[in-house]
């Protein structure tokens, strides 16, 4: 798919943009976000299972990660109060089922940063 490049202003939930980049940016930017997704693609996921996972985020800043990103409509949360104690589970819905190839090609680029310049420390 050939991508245009030409001066020209976008809007979007009453933000302006310049770039389709950054609009795909406005969702999944930031240290965290995508992070959180690449996780749910492999399914559903409890709180506590995101938190362990990912081990340098704190509590505070992932639940409001997972607000913001449920409040752009690409996962959802599903409270279960049948019976105690209280069960929250997190997935993508299907708009954030779309980030998935992005998401992974991320990851697999990421993988080749890792093994050719980093130290992994597991």
């Amino acid at each position: 798919m050939e991508i245009e490049h030409k001066k020209r202003l976008i809007t979007y939930n009453d933000k302006s943009f310049s770039c389709t980049t950054s609009i795909a940016m406005e969702f999944i930017g930031g240290k965290w976000k995508s992070v959180i997704l690449i996780y749910l693609t492999s399914g559903k996921k409890r709180y506590n299972e995101l938190y362990k996972l990912i081990s340098t985020i704190t509590e505070r800043t992932l639940s409001l990660q997972l607000k913001q990103l449920e409040k752009d409509g690409l996962i959802t949360r599903r409270v279960y109060t049948k019976k105690p104690p209280l069960k929250v589970e997190y997935a993508l819905t299907p708009f954030g089922e779309t980030l998935s190839p992005v998401l992974h090609a991320i990851a697999e680029w990421g993988q080749v940063v890792a093994k050719e310049k980093a130290e992994i420390i597991e």
